[in-house]
């Protein structure tokens, strides 16, 4: 069974917050606050007629009015500095303050509409869920890129290693290529030194007249 709703303010940075919830734990569960602003004196349940009625319209939604306003609650609001301007300044003296407004006669209270409690009730269970399954989806859809790119880093550095890899073989053919030509022309100058030498020494008994040469 739904539990009934409550109103609870509290204010963050620039803005009062407001929002229907079934319980405080609730309440700061849709601020998204860490720590229990209720027992820090930061947040309350609240009667007011305006703030119920706008927060009990969109159960479970977070509304928002320019802090220290008295403007209506919305879901968006633009955040405004106003209220902090000039406020020693404005702040009445004892000769300046405005006689005490006489006190109104207390309204009848008038007995809770249960259906409309019901399904405001519904209405908030109905938003925690969406919200819920909106950070389900969210990380989910965080996980799936992680993963993609840890393949996709997987795929890179397999790439990187399989052409580093075939650098190196083709850097020692060619280093084994390279010996076997360096033996190849050591042994084709010990050639041609040999057959130089042989040829040199023909050269020079050919220039000898034959009755000069040794006998």
């Amino acid at each position: 069974m739904a539990r009934k709703l409550k109103a609870f303010t509290t204010s963050a940075g620039f803005f009062d917050l407001a929002v229907s919830a079934p319980s405080m734990k609730a309440a700061l569960e849709a601020w998204g606050a860490g720590a229990n602003l209720f027992n820090q004196g930061f947040a309350q349940q609240t009667d007011d007629p305006a703030i119920v009625k706008a927060t009990m319209a969109q159960p479970g939604l977070v509304l928002r009015r320019p802090v220290g306003t008295d403007q209506p609650f919305r879901e968006e609001a633009e955040a405004s500095e106003a209220p902090f301007e000039g406020r020693a300044a404005k702040t009445p003296g004892p000769a300046q303050r405005k006689p005490a407004r006489p006190q109104r006669k207390p309204v009848a209270e008038q007995p809770p509409n249960r259906k409309e409690e019901r399904a405001a009730a519904r209405a908030f269970e109905r938003e925690r869920a969406r919200r819920e399954r909106q950070e389900r989806q969210e990380a989910a859809d965080r996980r799936t890129e992680a993963a993609r790119r840890e393949r996709a880093l997987a795929a890179a550095t397999a790439g990187l290693e399989k052409a580093e890899a075939r650098h190196e073989a083709l850097v020692a053919e060619i280093e084994k290529a390279r010996a076997a030509l360096d033996a190849k022309a050591d042994r084709e100058a010990g050639r041609w030194r040999r057959e130089r030498e042989s040829l040199e020494e023909a050269l020079r008994a050919a220039r000898v007249p034959r009755h000069l040469r040794a006998v």
